[in-house]
């Protein structure tokens, strides 16, 4: 049989669909959490060879919910607060089915003109509204990892003109700066670009996990004695691990006296200049060279979709920009056409889901949503405080709280496991300082106050557990305080710089 599926067919199962879609939304509160089985489990329920003959796709569809659904951690549940929470949202779901249906290719203009145009548009909502300056260009990639790549990609093609004709072999040694907290993508894109992670130096950070701008010079000093040849600094607003904020204004200073690229990793903690309250995260960025930010992190659109603003766009063309003949007519007259950016010539029609999540919500329902979480992390915090047994390990800026149980790393370690075995939330952890620390991310639109008031309840049951304490004492006596505490915190939290309290345990590394 050739053709697709009938048309009557293909309309029903959609309808399914969209019915599943709606269901598994609307009672993922009732699925557990993480999938309790081992690696190559569920591999075993598959065939060991794809089908001779197609099979009718209602029998497909139906083994959906018994061969996938299983296997399925349920990063949308409200009770998910690992990582920097989902970004799923309703009018997201919509603009991906409707994208997968067009399926265009957003490589020039001429092969889909409105893919990039919206492109460009949707770039410059997204810019306006957190307050960057028309300096800017953007373009949308998949993640913070191929956005940075394509920056530093950029920096070296100004450093090296030669680099895309004749490579590397022969040119001098580059190196790349960031904090000890910067993100393991740095790495991986000195990889790729043939300069090795080796060539990536890690800074040193204060008590607040914030680059250090003296250790940053004296990098640089020392690094020029040896001969080497530094490349770009990249700063992070909104660390993996704590959401710090590098200081923008001096380490760009130091940038400036050296002739460096500056980029910006901001792809979670971007969104907060959205807040008039939280433009103090971009003081100083009117001197990057180049800034990334994910709306996928913390602005509700779905994965994948990362934007990278560059102040000189020829630069990046100039690392990029091939075209061949078969693409030739495609690719004439036009203003713009994204294929020269970046390595994919192939492209998601990614600005779809952007645009129905940014007019659905509006910039003020943006505002609310980030507001809400700041206020649920400023509420975990307060408990975290008031709770003998625990201390924070790192200031809370943003959606993400970090503390850790008065106990050993072990104990840490066990209550982040046993709450992921419950299914019934799901946390993460990281290191600071070489201890480990509970990581709480919020940014999902369905958790409430209920939700981390129950995540909270689980994880101090399971440390009076360790403890060897009565469970059941020990849970009533502080649900009792959590719910008072909630009362006195349920209005008025703003996300601002927190300072770290006496005798909190503050850390170094990245998730």
């Amino acid at each position: 049989m050739t053709g697709d599926v009938p048309p009557e067919e293909f309309r029903e199962l959609l309808h399914r669909a969209a019915d599943w879609v709606a269901d598994y939304r609307g009672t993922i509160e009732e699925q557990g959490i993480s999938p309790q089985v081992s690696p190559g489990e569920l591999t075993n329920t598959f065939p060991t060879r794809a089908p001779e003959l197609g099979e009718p796709l209602a029998q497909i569809f139906a083994d959906l919910d018994r061969l996938i659904v299983p296997g399925i951690l349920h990063w949308g549940h409200p009770s998910f607060l690992a990582y920097f929470g989902s970004t799923t949202t309703a009018p997201g779901i919509i603009g991906e089915i409707i994208a997968a249906a067009l399926n265009v290719s957003a490589m020039t203009w001429r092969t889909s003109p409105i893919a990039t145009e919206l492109e460009t548009l949707v770039l410059g909502w997204l810019r306006e509204m957190l307050g960057l300056s028309t300096a800017f260009t953007g373009v949308v990639y998949d993640t913070a990892s191929i956005s940075t790549l394509h920056a530093l990609a950029a920096a070296r093609q100004e450093v090296i003109p030669t680099v895309r004709e004749k490579g590397i072999a022969g040119g001098p040694t580059l190196r790349v700066y960031t904090s000890d907290q910067g993100h393991s993508h740095i790495d991986k894109a000195m990889i790729m670009l043939g300069h090795g992670e080796a060539n990536v130096r890690r800074i040193a950070t204060d008590a607040e996990f914030r680059m250090e701008p003296a250790a940053l010079r004296a990098a640089l000093r020392e690094d020029l004695a040896a001969g080497l040849r530094p490349l770009a600094v990249v700063a992070t607003v909104g660390t993996t691990s704590t959401t710090s904020v590098d200081p923008l204004p001096a380490i760009a200073a130091i940038c400036r006296e050296h002739q460096l690229w500056l980029h910006v990793d901001a792809a979670y903690g971007g969104a907060l200049a959205i807040l008039p309250e939280g433009r103090w995260v971009f003081e100083g960025i009117e001197h990057a060279d180049s800034i990334v930010i994910n709306p996928h992190k913390w602005l509700f659109v779905p994965l994948d979709f990362s934007a990278l603003y560059v102040r000189a766009p020829e630069k990046l063309r100039a690392a990029f920009s091939i075209v061949p003949e078969y693409l030739a007519s495609d690719a004439a007259g036009a203003e713009i056409n994204y294929m020269d950016y970046g390595i994919q010539l192939g492209r998601r029609f990614r600005a779809l889901k952007a645009w129905f999540v940014f007019r659905a919500f509006g910039r003020h329902g943006l505002i609310e949503r980030i507001r809400e979480h700041c206020r649920l992390a400023q509420l975990l915090t307060s408990w975290v405080e008031s709770d003998a047994d625990f201390e924070l390990a790192a200031p809370v800026h943003m959606g993400v709280v970090c503390f850790r149980a008065r106990a050993s790393d072990d104990a840490n370690r066990e209550i982040v496991a046993a709450i992921n075995a419950s299914g019934r939330a799901y946390i993460g952890h990281t290191t600071l300082r070489g201890r480990i620390a509970i990581r709480v991310g919020l940014g999902n639109v369905l958790t409430t106050e209920e939700h981390l008031a129950d995540a909270w309840a689980l994880i101090r049951a399971e440390a009076a557990r360790i403890n060897g304490e009565d469970v059941t004492a020990v849970a009533a006596a502080r649900a009792k305080a959590a719910s008072g505490i909630a009362g006195e915190a349920r209005f008025g939290v703003r996300c601002v710089p927190a300072p770290l309290l006496p005798g909190a345990f503050v850390g170094d590394g990245h998730a």
